[in-house]
């Protein structure tokens, strides 16, 4: 599955994910901080959903969340689907 999640209250715009069988295959941050999105993106790929949600979530940075918290809420909200 692959769908977009557009942030609210981090530097990141926008995250696109996939996931198969309940494994992160990617996660593409559009703007936020290069070196820390990419590197939040390579942590994640290839770990389950939920691992990756209980380790992000509440992760704050300017404010109450994050670029790795809204990835966390992004795959939440893909959970549902």
């Amino acid at each position: 599955m692959r769908f977009s999640y557009d942030t609210a209250g981090s530097c990141a715009t926008r995250i696109d994910i996939e996931i198969e069988a309940g494994l992160i295959v990617s996660a593409d941050f559009i703007d936020g901080c290069a070196g820390n999105t990419r590197a939040v993106a390579a942590l994640v790929k290839g770990m389950p959903v939920a691992e990756a949600v209980r380790r992000l979530k509440g992760i704050a940075c300017q404010g109450d969340t994050s670029c790795p918290d809204q990835l966390a809420r992004a795959l939440e909200t893909a959970e549902m689907r």
